[in-house]
């Protein structure tokens, strides 16, 4: 059975957001969790769940990895609208993700 081009990853408050398996390797976190080698349980139903992470907060990491997607090889990115109330949580998910490393590759 091959990898599904598309990984579920659901937030503590039992929100599910489908994310192209691409886009969400921009975590490092994900990305490990994804191995087909590692022995994590993600790896083989390609669902990780965040019990530490809200939907609210999830859907615009995902939003953030759509984004990072879409605008990897450009040059002019435009901003990314992210809601003042949102920044503190938003900054502890993308660390608990690996989101601010600056390796990215793939």
């Amino acid at each position: 059975m091959g990898t599904s081009k598309y990984i579920t990853l659901a937030s503590s408050d039992g929100y599910e957001f489908v994310v192209l398996r691409e886009a969400a390797m921009v975590s490092p976190i994900i990305k490990s969790m994804l191995d087909p080698k590692s022995q994590f349980a993600e790896a083989r139903t390609g669902r990780c769940v965040f019990e530490e992470i809200s939907g609210m907060v999830l859907e615009k990491v995902v939003e953030y990895m759509q984004y990072w997607y879409k605008y990897r090889d450009s040059e002019n990115v435009p901003d990314m609208d992210i809601p003042v109330e949102l920044c503190l949580e938003l900054l502890m998910a993308g660390d608990f993700l690996g989101l601010d490393r600056k390796d990215t590759s793939r």
